[in-house]
């Protein structure tokens, strides 16, 4: 998955591009060690392992995995 991939799940998920990019910076994960998506991306976790984190702490479907 590329990062450009990643922003458009997190969109469809979550709603407009801003708050996507918020809730990124802001909700921290057990299942990023800690971490916030946009801070695993930076620290240079892949997007595909963040995009499972987001995937679970949102409980989306499994269509959506």
């Amino acid at each position: 998955m590329r990062h450009t991939e990643f922003w458009e799940r997190m969109e469809q998920a979550l709603g407009s591009s801003a708050y996507a990019r918020h809730w990124s910076e802001q909700q921290v994960m057990a299942a990023l060690g800690g971490r916030t998506a946009a801070e695993a991306l930076a620290e240079g976790e892949t997007p595909k392992v963040v995009w499972r984190a987001v995937w679970e702490t949102l409980e989306l479907p499994a269509s959506e995995r």
